[in-house]
């Protein structure tokens, strides 16, 4: 189960990235590693464009290069980023190994999704020196309240990502759950499909 997850999530995440930076733009997006670590901007390495609707409100694309980490925090840290990816996927596998059992295939499918998001923007990073981000969430719907953003945003949701963050946060969500709902001295065992585990 974890290594079907691992090998479809990455492989939805990297073939999505690649088709919206050929596709979204207009004209197809290619850099390389050296042109990201050059450029006094990055949006001057994308084709200008303008946000692709799929759905009014619900889901724009458009293509980003992120030097950070989730919602752009941290930019020009990538190698810090890439050793923390790498021990968190390292630590992923210890959890898989130690504090699961073969029928805990919830459990499995969430490290599987999680192994996928890192292992995808890991892969950005060592190849780009960025992630390449496309997928923009509830764009133009706005904070209630007048509320914003610590940047000054007022959207509700002013990030761009990509398939490899959803994977992340769908993994985090549900080992969240199953951990929850797992008795205390049972841990993430207690996240098996079959009744009678």
């Amino acid at each position: 189960m974890l290594l079907v997850t691992l090998v479809l999530g990455l492989a939805s995440d990297l073939i999505s990235k690649s088709v919206a930076f050929e596709r979204i733009g207009g004209t197809p997006a290619r850099f390389t590693r050296q042109q990201v670590l050059e450029a006094d901007r990055l949006s001057s390495l994308l084709p200008d464009h303008q946000p692709l609707t799929v759905v009014p409100s619900v889901l724009d694309l458009t293509l980003v290069l992120n030097p950070g980490a989730v919602f752009g925090i941290g930019a020009g840290q990538r190698w810090l980023f890439v050793t923390f990816t790498a021990f968190a996927v390292i630590f992923a596998m210890y959890v898989f190994a130690a504090w699961t059992r073969p029928r805990d295939r919830l459990a499995h499918f969430a490290i599987g999704l999680l192994l996928a998001g890192g292992v995808g923007n890991l892969y950005d990073r060592l190849r780009f020196a960025c992630v390449r981000d496309f997928l923009h969430p509830l764009p133009g719907v706005k904070m209630p309240f007048g509320i914003t953003w610590p940047n000054g945003s007022g959207e509700l949701w002013p990030y761009v990502s990509n398939i490899a963050d959803l994977w992340l946060i769908i993994g985090i969500g549900m080992l969240l759950v199953l951990c929850w709902r797992a008795p205390a001295s049972d841990g993430v065992n207690a996240a098996s499909t079959s009744p009678d585990a």
